[in-house]
């Protein structure tokens, strides 16, 4: 295999064949199939595990039934360390590409690296409502998060914001503890999955508030309460929001990479982006199907496609 590859010597500590940055199941994913090429491989992320990681219950992914996103990424991060592959918790604050058609990436810990081909893996992150109170009362009763904070709100009033499947599957967990859970919508009906769907009808703890918005969250050391869009005053205990989430694409921005108007990276089938040698795999690429199992079926296209595109530009053997 060849050492010297462009502007980038993987001999030297700093210089990778690839550098992928996330820590969910697509950067995984990418990582042992990059590294069962004979790559030399770093992740670099801010948390092992991704979003997957916070969700209470996965039940589509083959080999795992009902699993919470915590076990199963704890099953994703055995198979990772078995490989021995570099993981670096910091954030990437920086990329750019270098004069050879390499990429220089600078992190806010104060570290530089060089690579030859770059994955982006980064996901998304929680979307906001932007209403007052939703900020000022974070952490004391406002969360993004049903399985980090849900156990604090037992025997409480819990209202869930929005009306997409994960909305729906937080609104179950919470039932296990809050006394009772209120689904806010502003459409006519919620968009979860049918056996979702059945089982908030069939809780007796849920209940669905359709064709309503929240104008502001109330509360000065806590949550206490909230007002709808017509002025309705509404007590609660704690607000979860789950409107949906923005893609974590700003680092690819600089260097022109085309993203589409949600701002999420436009890829090819091969996980190419229009940029040579960067590719991008997961929730963060204009995908349809935002799922684990096609974030890690992408993640491994993206690894042929680095193997390829190192072949035929830097002679790897």
């Amino acid at each position: 295999m060849s050492k010297h590859i462009g502007s980038c010597d993987v001999n030297e500590d700093n210089c990778y064949h690839v550098i992928i940055i996330g820590g969910g199941p697509a950067a995984v994913s990418a990582a042992i199939y990059c590294h069962r090429f004979d790559l030399k491989v770093l992740m670099i992320g801010e948390e092992f595990g991704g979003a997957i990681a916070k969700t209470y219950l996965v039940e589509n992914y083959p080999g795992f039934f009902e699993t919470s996103g915590y076990d199963l990424m704890e099953a994703f991060q055995k198979h990772y360390e078995f490989f021995k592959i570099p993981f670096i918790f910091d954030t990437v604050t920086e990329l750019k590409q270098d004069a050879e058609h390499g990429f220089d990436i600078h992190t806010s810990g104060g570290l530089s690296y060089k690579a030859c081909s770059v994955i982006i893996a980064t996901g998304t992150k929680y979307k906001k409502m932007n209403v007052p109170g939703e900020t000022e009362l974070h952490g004391r009763g406002v969360s993004y998060c049903a399985t980090c904070d849900g156990p604090f709100f037992r025997d409480k009033n819990i209202i869930v914001v929005g009306g997409s499947d994960s909305a729906a599957v937080e609104a179950l967990f919470l039932s296990r503890f809050g006394k009772k859970v209120n689904i806010v919508y502003r459409r006519e009906k919620i968009r979860a999955e049918p056996i979702n769907i059945t089982r908030v009808e069939c809780n007796d703890k849920i209940e669905v508030i359709n064709n309503t918005v929240i104008a502001k969250i109330n509360g000065k050391e806590k949550v206490e309460s909230v007002e709808f869009g017509d002025g309705t005053i509404f007590p609660a205990d704690a607000v979860f929001i789950e409107i949906g989430s923005i893609p974590q694409s700003d680092i690819v921005k600089e260097i022109g990479t085309n993203l589409n108007e949600k701002g999420e990276i436009i890829v090819d089938k091969y996980a190419q982006t229009n940029i040579p040698g960067l590719f991008a795999a997961g929730d963060i690429t204009d995908i349809r199907e935002k799922q684990v199992i096609t974030a890690c079926g992408q993640a491994v296209s993206a690894s042929y496609s680095v193997r390829e595109f190192l072949t035929e530009n830097f002679c790897l053997d």
